[in-house]
């Protein structure tokens, strides 16, 4: 798959095959994201829960398709949870998407993602600088969530922790790079203001999930077309909007709405190495 028609085929027949199965994808994230992330993957045909007591992991778990796991507003009480989770996924062969956000802010953090990691994620996915630190296992200098370097800064780092780890890492940036840490893929969908809109990565991470749920032989095809997906919605979402806060509604509206033609016409995908 190296065409522009290519990946725009398989782009599309990813979308398709999540509007057909719903499938049901566990959320364990921060509170900042929660809204967005379901409204997300309700747009795109997913079925969102956002089941995150560690009491209810052992019943819950089992029966769902994906987990995504986002470290945003981590607290000692969550991280049971989330590692409950995480080690059930892995043990009953369930796809689950790591979101190591602001990594690098605190021990606690770092040691609790490294320790995540460990639990054999399907699929990292982090900025550049959160991928940096987590490939590093370094604490530094930190803006939070948001990141101080271009994804194309974190390619080695991303490619280093895939082989590491044996996850799909994608960084999000201006160019979204994906690694299995051989292949390298770039996708140049989305844009600039989405950056302005709280929990716009928190949400792409849960749809990377939905996209994983329903192709999990694949897991780098998946991630690129959840990313390519998320991004043409901003795309046209923007194009409607006045702004951050009539882009989060138009972004979720052009993920319901988003056709054949132009899914085909605005992939924007290639291979970087």
């Amino acid at each position: 798959m190296e065409s522009k028609s290519e990946w725009g085929s398989g782009v599309w027949a990813h979308l398709t095959t999540v509007r057909q199965r719903s499938p049901l994808v566990q959320c364990i994230t921060n509170f900042v994201s929660m809204d967005l992330v379901a409204n997300t993957l309700l747009s795109a045909g997913a079925s969102p829960a956002m089941v995150h007591s560690v009491v209810e992991i052992p019943d819950f778990t089992p029966h769902v398709h994906a987990l995504c796991v986002n470290v945003g507003t981590l607290t000692p009480d969550w991280l049971p949870s989330m590692k409950a989770a995480a080690e059930l996924a892995s043990k009953l062969g369930k796809p689950w998407v790591l979101d190591p956000a602001a990594v690098s802010c605190s021990r606690f953090r770092l040691k609790a993602c490294l320790e995540l990691v460990e639990l054999k994620p399907t699929v990292i996915k982090g900025n550049g600088s959160e991928i940096i630190a987590l490939s590093s296992a370094s604490t530094g200098q930190t803006k939070g969530a948001d990141s101080s370097h271009e994804s194309t800064d974190a390619i080695e780092a991303a490619k280093s922790l895939a082989l590491s780890s044996g996850a799909v890492v994608a960084v999000s940036g201006a160019v979204d790079i994906v690694t299995d840490g051989k292949r390298v893929i770039g996708v140049r969908n989305g844009t600039k203001m989405m950056q302005k809109i709280t929990a716009t990565g928190c949400s792409l991470a849960g749809l990377i999930a939905a996209f994983l749920a329903i192709d999990s032989l694949q897991p780098l095809e998946a991630t690129v077309s959840a990313m390519s997906v998320f991004g043409i919605a901003g795309e046209l979402g923007e194009a409607m909007s006045k702004g951050p806060a009539s882009l989060r509604m138009h972004l979720i509206d052009s993920l319901y709405g988003l056709d054949e033609t132009t899914v085909l016409n605005r992939v924007n995908i290639t291979r970087l190495g």
